[in-house]
């Protein structure tokens, strides 16, 4: 309730200001106010629009989609906060003045209609900015409705404190207003910082740095008033992660000190392009620091794994195609081919493979000794090995395929349960005979290696985005940054074009009308 307030009651006394400037400036000049009132009362009306059409499409999106919505919504919150602070820093001093000089101007044609404009546009950038404000905290909110209450009471004690100005019975320092509660913002708006980055993760934008941090949970604990503190006005949640608190703190510490710098003090521009300068090469060389000094971690996956019921199972990969070589305890072995390669989402893997058995591995002629060898050493059905012992002309084909997992060209996974279908035909038979031979055509990875191998991806890959947070994003940041303040910092300091190369004109020497 506390961060609704506030902004509704800063955001609110803003509009009021500029409302009751006007109001007395067009009253001591003898003018309607009709036309003031008719700006104001539209701006109310389409920033409220605005604020329930945001709040609709949300609730109608699916959750991905509102997740992303939050987002840009909390990402243009801060956005709009931060310039009104900067903004209103530096002219709350002068906010009458102006804004009494741009209504002369306005009037100055003898009629309302762009006096109604400037207000309608004022009021409405006032309006706007909170709506989009208290809607992105509404959403970080755990009560929507205190929230709501808070924001309504704040805009009602603008009003008044608005209506007393008017009045003539209320005296406020408004630059000290201004920065106390611009203050109180900055940490409000940090923490929007920090729940846009956690939407954004959960909207699948934002996937590295997600390492935890610290457990506030024994800081603030359910239904504790340091909760709504930490929580609602700190926007801290308990289990912060590493980009969220980079970003609260890279938001948080410039703008504050922004924000508590008095306006008066001016720094020489010799100093400030000397400062700039040096911060500019520091981040460049912790930019450099960084990326040089943080290793990615890797896995590798091993090619061969054990099999369910005893063997082995290795991988070989050759771009778009594999071989799968399926060993078991006597040490016979067995080929499968592995094609059509898609995309894996499971199980830690990136590819999965389709698995068929290699059919030019499979004998075309069968005696009844290798034959009991593919049927577990029992008899097939229908067929008496002793009055037709072979040899049989073997034809083979699959009853099905198989499914492979693997992991940077390293086994994860895999499993095939569909067998096989063999035809024997000759050695003494009448007619063929059909058998479904299940020792070739099924094998099953061990889950117990699957699951071990894709917490080990798991646990890889989280380390691996947190640290390309502090190797890639980071640094990214600083040198940004440092570019940005170097070019900032040499156009404050390039000279004038038109005072370039001038000097004084110096008179000519008295024998200058001499020379021939």
């Amino acid at each position: 309730m506390l961060p609704t307030f506030v902004i509704g009651l800063r955001e609110g006394l803003e509009a009021t200001l500029i409302i009751s400037i006007i109001a007395t400036f067009l009253r001591r000049n003898g003018a309607s106010l009709r036309g003031m009132w008719i700006g104001a009362s539209t701006a109310v009306v389409l920033s409220l629009g605005v604020g329930v059409a945001l709040q609709s499409v949300d609730h109608a999106l699916p959750q991905r989609q509102q997740e992303m919505l939050e987002t840009v919504i909390a990402v243009v919150a801060v956005v709009f906060v931060t310039g009104m602070i900067l903004w209103m820093r530096s002219h709350a001093r002068f906010l009458k003045r102006d804004l009494e000089s741009a209504a002369e101007t306005a009037l100055g044609d003898g009629t309302t209609t762009a006096l109604t404009v400037m207000v309608f546009l004022a009021v409405l950038r006032e309006g706007f900015e909170t709506a989009v404000f208290l809607l992105g905290t509404f959403q970080a909110s755990t009560n929507p409705q205190s929230a709501a209450g808070g924001a309504l009471l704040g805009i009602l004690v603008s009003i008044g404190i608005g209506y007393g100005i008017y009045m003539g019975g209320v005296k406020l320092n408004l630059a000290r207003f201004f920065k106390v509660t611009g203050v109180f913002l900055v940490l409000v708006a940090a923490g929007l910082v920090l729940k846009a980055l956690r939407t954004a993760h959960e909207a699948s934008w934002v996937t590295f740095g997600q390492g935890t941090t610290v457990d506030l949970s024994w800081l603030a604990p359910n239904g504790a008033i340091r909760t709504a503190l930490i929580s609602g006005v700190l926007g801290m949640p308990r289990d912060p992660r590493q980009v969220e608190l980079l970003g609260w703190a890279l938001f948080l510490v410039p703008v504050m000190a922004l924000t508590l710098w008095p306006a008066t003090w001016r720094l020489p521009a010799r100093v400030v392009r000397r400062v700039s300068l040096a911060v500019a090469g520091l981040m460049v060389a912790v930019a450099a620091i960084l990326f040089i000094g943080v290793s990615m971690p890797a896995i590798a996956v091993p090619v061969r794994g054990p099999v369910d019921g005893g063997g082995t199972a290795g991988v070989e990969v050759h771009g778009q195609r594999g071989t799968l070589t399926l060993t078991d305890a006597d040490g016979g072995s067995t080929a499968w081919t592995l094609s059509d390669p898609k995309p894996a989402s499971t199980s830690g893997a990136d590819t999965e493979w389709t698995a068929n058995p290699s059919m030019t591995e499979l004998p075309g002629t069968l005696d009844a000794a290798t034959l009991l060898t593919y049927t577990g050493h029992r008899q097939p059905v229908g067929l008496d090995l002793q009055r037709t012992p072979g040899p049989f002309d073997a034809t083979w084909q699959s009853k099905g395929t198989g499914t492979v997992l693997t992991r940077d060209d390293g086994l994860v996974g895999g499993r095939a349960a569909t067998g096989l279908v063999l035809t024997l035909s000759g050695g003494g038979l009448t007619s063929p005979r059909v058998l479904t031979v299940d020792s070739v055509g099924a094998f099953t990875v061990d889950p117990d290696y699957t699951s071990q191998t894709s917490l080990a991806i798991t646990e890889a890959g989280q380390h691996r985005s947190d640290r390309e947070l502090w190797k890639y994003w980071f640094p990214g940041f600083l040198l940004v940054a440092a570019a940005a303040l170097v070019l900032r910092t040499q156009r404050r300091t390039r000279p004038d074009p038109t005072t370039v190369g001038a000097s004084p004109v110096e008179p000519a020497p008295a024998h200058a009308s001499a020379v021939h």
